[in-house]
């Protein structure tokens, strides 16, 4: 038997399947511009990892962050 899924704080099954669904339909343009906005973000910092460290790297930045 599986355990219950565990949603971060404040967030629930309607509300994954929402931002999913958002993502799902956007377009490739739709893309572009979200990208494109959040390099011009001066609070948004984007970083290129190796593939083999993402696992590690996701794992660091959630012990810093509050659940």
């Amino acid at each position: 038997m599986s355990e219950p899924q565990q949603y971060p704080t404040g967030w629930d099954d309607k509300k994954l399947r929402e931002l999913a669904a958002y993502y799902d339909n956007q377009t490739e343009d739709e893309e572009a511009d979200e990208i494109e906005a959040a390099l011009k973000d001066d609070g948004i910092t984007m970083v290129a990892v190796p593939t083999e460290l993402a696992d590690a790297v996701r794992a660091l930045i959630a012990r810093g962050q509050p659940a």
